[in-house]
């Protein structure tokens, strides 16, 4: 199983409070390279409170062999030419080792945080990844720009604005997804899907990873070769006095994502639909305060992946074993002497148990 992660190393974001770590970003370079040297398979950042694509550029010069992923940026708010020319470009920088990930957002975001008109994201991020692909393969192979959909129409393409064919131009796609709908299309479109870090094992096996199969075979591609990477939640600690302390912020990351409906099918196929209403009664009067105490211990252990140092890497093994071929995961690094735990940890989540 590949492993990567997000900086700074074992950060989890509480969601409706602020971080006890930020990302330095000064320090972003040295970050990677000491990604790197852990023995990570790849370097991944969400579009939340910086760009990825300006980090994933600092991470692409400063080293050789990690894969570098937005995981994800949001799409809508930006031209497919735009995001082609910066997937290209990094494509270059990386010597092919970029990974484009998007992501849809929900409706409440794209009108009122960017200003966007809304429309269903499936056949939205559906023609979006056609245009793209329509961009580059006419940087490419010299073709004239021709993509004409509901969205899109691209089709001027002058040689002053021609990048021209690069060595890597396979740029692999990726698409966030919480609800089965996205990831069929996923299977249908993209070189990968990426669950929602609340999506637990069941719904995984019960709902994604059929729906992304069930698209790739609806366009005659091999569902094997569809990947999907997991993002759990992760808490840990050094014992379990510590671990307690930590659950607190995944609980209130919990409750931020139950408040919301688009994320309700992952509540709904364990039978929390209750829970989840009274918490998006509580966020539209952004009472975020008394959230964190609906979220039981139940939902805390079923979502998040919870143990020690000693445990977490078999758990998180397990829980992911089978269902996807990568997974995001780390340890808190404070110093040097927590470098060795995480690269046997990072080991040991790679050849499995």
């Amino acid at each position: 199983m590949r492993v990567e992660t997000h900086l700074p190393l074992g950060k989890v974001d509480p969601g409706i409070r602020a971080a006890e770590i930020s990302l330095d970003l000064p320090t972003v370079g040295a970050q990677a390279e000491l990604v790197e040297r852990l023995g990570f398979d790849g370097l991944v950042l969400t579009e939340t409170k910086e760009d990825p694509f300006v980090v994933m550029a600092v991470g692409a010069d400063r080293t050789e062999r990690l894969r570098l992923t937005t995981a994800v940026a949001i799409a809508f708010p930006r031209s497919p030419t735009v995001t082609a020319m910066t997937a290209w470009t990094l494509a270059r920088l990386s010597r092919g080792r970029f990974t484009l990930g998007l992501g849809t957002q929900v409706k409440g975001h794209i009108e009122r945080r960017y200003g966007m008109h809304w429309s269903a994201p499936g056949p939205w991020i559906r023609e979006y990844v056609d245009a793209v692909r329509a961009v580059w393969r006419t940087w490419q192979e010299g073709v004239p720009l021709d993509h004409h959909g509901e969205h899109y129409r691209l089709c001027l393409m002058n040689p002053l604005f021609d990048p021209g064919p690069i060595e890597h131009p396979d740029i692999p796609v990726h698409l966030a997804a919480v609800r089965p709908g996205m990831a069929r299309i996923g299977g249908q479109v993209a070189d990968g899907v990426r669950p929602h870090p609340i999506c637990t094992r069941a719904y995984l096996v019960d709902v994604l990873r059929p729906a992304v199969d069930d698209g790739a075979r609806s366009r005659d591609r091999d569902p094997a070769r569809i990947e999907v990477v997991a993002s759990p939640l992760i808490v840990t600690a050094p014992n379990e006095a510590e671990l307690a302390k930590k659950v607190s912020d995944v609980r209130a990351r919990i409750s931020f994502y139950a408040s919301t409906r688009t994320y309700r099918p992952v509540f709904s196929h364990h039978g929390w639909d209750d829970i989840a209403e009274q918490l998006s009664a509580l966020s539209r009067e952004q009472r975020w305060d008394e959230m964190e105490a609906l979220v039981t211990d139940e939902m805390v252990h079923t979502i998040g992946v919870v143990g020690t140092y000693d445990e977490i890497a078999e758990k998180v093994w397990r829980r992911y074993e089978g269902v996807c071929s990568a997974v995001e995961f780390s340890l808190p690094v404070h110093g040097p002497e927590d470098h060795e735990r995480l690269a046997e940890a990072i080991r040991a989540v790679q050849r499995g148990f």
